[in-house]
């Protein structure tokens, strides 16, 4: 064996070793859904609503989810809120493996790991209960002292501000108050993580704006993740992370920090848009800039020092 090779046989050892050592993909992270795949059938035709999904949520975070109409966001969430059952991959939500729970452990991931806030107010809230029953129900279910129950469920409706709602039901509330008890109602057992379909997709601008502030809120005093799927602009723009799905795959991600004026000390926010490599090497570039560049079918590739150059196919001669 020559020395080049033993080197050679060295350096994939090291290579190994490694990956071997390093930590699992999301090891860290609240919510990890690792390569995930939905298919549904019907009438003999199979839709791919998920195709290899990655995501991965940290703990803490308050972010938004957007998509086209039929990208799959809303199967994501169903998925993450235990609703249904992925086909392959691997989902897992504050230590719970969405794949392999039974019945009762779905009952009890829904019951007090995951929350949920649906963008049609009727579904949040029982009409027949006031907003302090809604709220206490969850908590009733779950068991406890009374006097604790009434206790959050009168702190959780004075922090979003709908304490004045306390005994009214809910054909007595405004779309705003419905939903503002909603998410109190989501809240009830502590959960780890809060999802919310276009919770303000009912609503007015300024009356979405109030559900916005009770969601941030939320994720402020008490600490809870929160992922929220938006048409509305306005809530996207207002979170610090936003992931576009497409196609059943996270397509892009925008980033947002805020920076201050050395000068002036004035803040200003500042956004970065991301491509996402997603888990198995895939790359969604922008419709816009392929379009542009008339790149359709393949591209040509270079691997530079520092970066990888994405050309257009050479013209046929």
């Amino acid at each position: 064996m020559t020395s080049s090779t033993q080197t050679t046989l060295a350096e994939l050892e090291q290579r190994a070793a490694a990956r071997r050592d390093r930590p699992s993909y999301g090891h860290d992270a609240l919510i990890a859904c690792d390569r995930l795949v939905r298919v549904f059938s019907a009438d003999g035709v199979e839709v791919q609503a998920l195709q290899g999904l990655d995501l991965l949520v940290a703990r803490g975070e308050l972010m938004a989810l957007v998509g086209a109409s039929g990208s799959g966001k809303s199967t994501l969430m169903n998925i993450l809120a235990g609703l249904d059952v992925p086909t392959a991959g691997s989902a897992k939500v504050a230590g719970c493996d969405l794949l392999a729970m039974g019945q009762k452990e779905r009952l009890r991931y829904r019951r007090d790991i995951v929350g949920f806030v649906w963008q049609q107010t009727s579904r949040n809230l029982l009409s027949y209960l006031t907003a302090v029953q809604n709220v206490t129900l969850p908590m009733q279910l779950r068991g406890g002292r009374k006097r604790e129950r009434a206790a959050r469920a009168e702190s959780l409706l004075e922090m979003l501000e709908v304490a004045d709602c306390r005994d009214r039901r809910p054909a007595q509330m405004s779309g705003g108050q419905q939903q503002r008890v909603a998410i109190a109602v989501a809240l009830a057992n502590m959960p780890s993580v809060l999802l919310a379909d276009e919770p303000t997709g009912e609503l007015d601008s300024a009356t979405g704006e109030q559900v916005f502030a009770a969601f941030r809120r939320a994720n402020e005093e008490l600490g809870t993740t929160i992922v929220i799927v938006t048409h509305d602009q306005a809530v996207a723009d207002e979170v610090r992370r936003t992931v576009a799905i497409r196609d059943g795959r996270t397509s892009s991600e925008v980033l947002r920090r805020t920076e201050v004026d050395a000068a002036t000390g004035q803040e200003s926010q500042v956004a970065r848009e991301y491509a996402m490599l997603d888990r198995a090497g895939r790359l969604q570039l922008p419709a816009d800039y392929t379009e542009a560049l008339g790149m359709e079918h393949r591209v040509m590739l270079e691997l530079e020092r520092d970066h990888i150059g994405v050309w257009p196919d050479a013209p046929k001669e």
